[in-house]
């Protein structure tokens, strides 16, 4: 298929949507929830910060990273204090709210609060879960595997599809490149267009160095920013960062989250990097050119 022949179907998330010719959209938050009040404090900043710079936000947190380094890493409150956690977010904040899911049982427990369920990187091949969360009616936002390419994510859209829905949304987070590293290829990103659905890009993962710390993830969030924006220039639908007040001091994937003030600078940036590429990019019935 031609680039220029692509059709990127909007996807409705609470009151607004995701796709061609709309708001650029924002999810962030925390990796995990740690405790309400820091989750509260960051959804609010970060949802100011993306009604300044025009896009829309969502509020992104875990209840259980199921798939720590280590046995001893931190989880999270688990599903039904995170539910309960996010819950408070949502009404407090007036924010969509979004997290992943590791079993196929918990899709129905967790569509009592989100508005978009996330399908974890490592699990985008996993039939069951995608059926599971497909028939909730959700938006699905399915993060490719660092072991994917990106074309064979076609195959997780049409489980999502032929399971009855049709609101999928893919996010990158970057490739496995050798031990304890990751790379992006930005020709993905325009490749997974293809599918027709909308594409975001997980700028904080991306820069995640896997397993590379002492029984941890590790990473260099210095180059953040350099993949984020060559990213918006590239067209993509949203933007995925990972924030914390203090990021070294973060209970999961500290060393590849911004802070609050540096994430809020780039989107600055990348504002405006939509504005001029949008015009040269995206013509008037969303195709591209």
């Amino acid at each position: 298929m031609n680039i220029k022949d692509i059709q990127v179907k909007n996807v409705r998330i609470a009151g607004f949507r995701v796709g061609a010719r709309q708001s650029p959209l924002l999810i962030s938050g925390p990796c995990v929830l740690e405790d309400i009040e820091t989750a509260l404090s960051i959804g609010a900043f970060m949802a100011r910060a993306a009604k300044d710079y025009g896009f829309s936000y969502m509020f992104k947190a875990s209840f259980d990273k199921a798939n720590r380094t280590s046995i001893r890493s931190y989880r999270g409150p688990g599903l039904a204090k995170g539910l309960e956690m996010l819950s408070v977010i949502k009404k407090e904040l007036n924010v969509p709210v979004i997290s992943d899911v590791h079993t196929p049982d918990q899709a129905a427990a967790v569509a009592t609060v989100l508005d978009c369920i996330q399908i974890p990187a490592f699990l985008c091949r996993q039939t069951d879960i995608l059926r599971a969360a497909a028939r909730t009616g959700l938006p699905i936002n399915i993060k490719k595997g660092q072991f994917m390419a990106p074309w064979d994510m076609r195959h997780a859209v049409a489980k999502i599809k032929e399971s009855g829905n049709d609101q999928v949304i893919l996010t990158e987070r970057g490739t496995c490149f050798g031990y304890n590293n990751l790379v992006v290829d930005m020709r993905g990103l325009s490749i997974m267009k293809e599918f027709g659905a909308p594409v975001v890009f997980d700028a904080t993962h991306s820069v995640q160095l896997p397993g590379g710390g002492d029984g941890c993830s590790s990473g260099q969030r210095e180059f953040v920013p350099t993949l984020a924006r060559a990213a918006m220039a590239a067209g993509v639908e949203g933007i995925f960062l990972e924030v914390h007040p203090d990021p070294d001091k973060a209970l999961c994937d500290g060393p590849n989250s911004l802070s609050l003030e540096a994430a809020a600078d780039l989107l600055k940036v990348l504002s405006r990097i939509r504005q001029a590429s949008i015009l040269g990019v995206e013509s008037s019935d969303g195709t591209y050119r």
